[in-house]
């Protein structure tokens, strides 16, 4: 005897069937899936059982759902590679690609634009500090040593425009170009 699975799952022999299943699912407007479910409660009820699916029981109820796609292997493995390039999972950067993020349509590297975000980010870091250390200086009254961040201190507005710029266009490029539906849970948790 096997053990019980938390998946409410089961496998039919359609015997045939199925043509007419895709098509009457197809002619509704629902997945084959779907079309059984309700045949299959509809069935259940008119014997005299009482259903009732349990909240969030029914894949169509969850927030992702898994998409399945007919391509060549080679297509396959350069959505793989360039997905993993991306530091993404298979999902997520199709899904990104058909949203029109441009770091990913632009054939840009997105690892690139999070390291140039890091490493403006740690230059913003520094310059609070150098901040921090300047008002240290006029607290204790080093005007001398003050004045030697003076030169820092001239280019501080210029350094955060250029930062929040900066950093402006790297979230646009990771930002979909359409709206999308935000998921719940992690991300990209389809299979190709």
């Amino acid at each position: 005897m096997t053990a019980p699975s938390s998946r409410e799952l089961i496998c039919v022999d359609l015997c045939g069937m199925r043509a007419a299943l895709v098509e009457q699912a197809r002619a509704r407007g629902v997945s084959p899936s779907e079309f059984l479910r309700t045949a299959l409660a509809d069935a259940l009820k008119s014997g005299g059982c009482s259903v009732r699916a349990a909240p969030g029981s029914c894949p169509a109820t969850k927030a992702r759902m898994r998409l399945s796609l007919r391509m060549s292997s080679e297509d396959r493995g350069a959505i793989l590679a360039d997905a993993r390039k991306a530091g993404l999972k298979p999902g997520a950067f199709v899904a990104g690609l058909v949203t029109g993020v441009p770091v990913l349509t632009s054939g840009s590297s997105r690892g690139d634009h999070l390291a140039a975000l890091v490493a403006s980010n740690a230059e913003m870091a520094t310059l609070v500090r150098n901040v921090g250390h300047l008002t240290n200086l006029f607290r204790q009254g080093s005007s001398r040593a003050a004045h030697e961040y003076r030169v820092m201190l001239d280019g501080v507005a210029r350094e955060v425009r250029k930062h929040i710029q900066h950093v402006s266009a790297v979230l646009a490029d990771l930002r979909p170009g359409r709206a999308s539906t935000p998921a719940t849970g992690p991300p990209g948790g389809e299979d190709v």
